[in-house]
């Protein structure tokens, strides 16, 4: 397995293929650093290169994970990150590339998308969709049939009650409750949440 990030975001993920019992990690990075652990960090193949192994991108940032996603969409085979102190329903599924930290509950039903990240203790219930590049942050909560659109940030410790429909690349505070629907683009903050600004793009 390469995971690809030497930052305190890979060394969560590295842990995560050490309680799978993998062996063979390498760790990947264009900016030259020092090891993590006893594990070197190597630059990446060449663009085009068929990448060796499965791939895993170990960057927080989800507009950052698209971009290296896409650069390597022709030339590697994504892998997942699942923690072995995660709970995951069978009838749940989760796409290529996404990584599932330690403590965290998966119900039934529920679909995780390509390159999320659901972070530390966080709870996504029945039937819950999380479209490509989510990241939810630890803590948080998402009730049931909850919709979470691509690219959009959960901050720590939120809870989002059931049937809401958060958009597109929005950002959710830290802390908030989420009780009414947020559109694309949108930050909001506060119980109950409350949009603050919306990106113009």
């Amino acid at each position: 397995m390469i995971i690809f990030g030497a930052s305190g975001h890979g060394k969560v993920i590295l842990e995560i293929l050490e309680s799978n019992n993998d062996t063979d990690i390498h760790v990947w990075d264009d900016a030259e650093k020092p090891p993590v652990w006893e594990y070197p960090v190597e630059r990446p193949l060449p663009a085009g290169e068929p990448v060796p192994g499965k791939l895993v991108i170990s960057i927080g940032v989800n507009a950052t994970r698209k971009k290296v996603a896409e650069r390597f969409k022709d030339s590697a085979s994504f892998g997942t990150a699942i923690h072995a102190d995660a709970y995951l329903s069978k009838r749940a599924t989760v796409g290529e590339g996404t990584v599932v930290m330690a403590g965290v509950r998966v119900n039934a039903d529920a679909r995780i998308g390509k390159h999320c990240i659901v972070n530390t203790c966080a709870s996504i219930d029945h039937e819950c969709v999380l479209e490509d590049y989510v990241h939810i942050s630890p803590n948080a909560t998402l009730s049931g049939d909850v919709k979470v659109g691509e690219g959009t940030h959960i901050g720590a410790g939120a809870t989002v009650i059931q049937c809401i429909k958060i958009g597109k690349w929005c950002t959710i505070g830290a802390g908030a409750v989420v009780i009414n629907d947020i559109p694309d683009y949108a930050t909001a903050v506060g119980s109950p949440a409350k949009v603050i600004k919306i990106k113009n793009i």
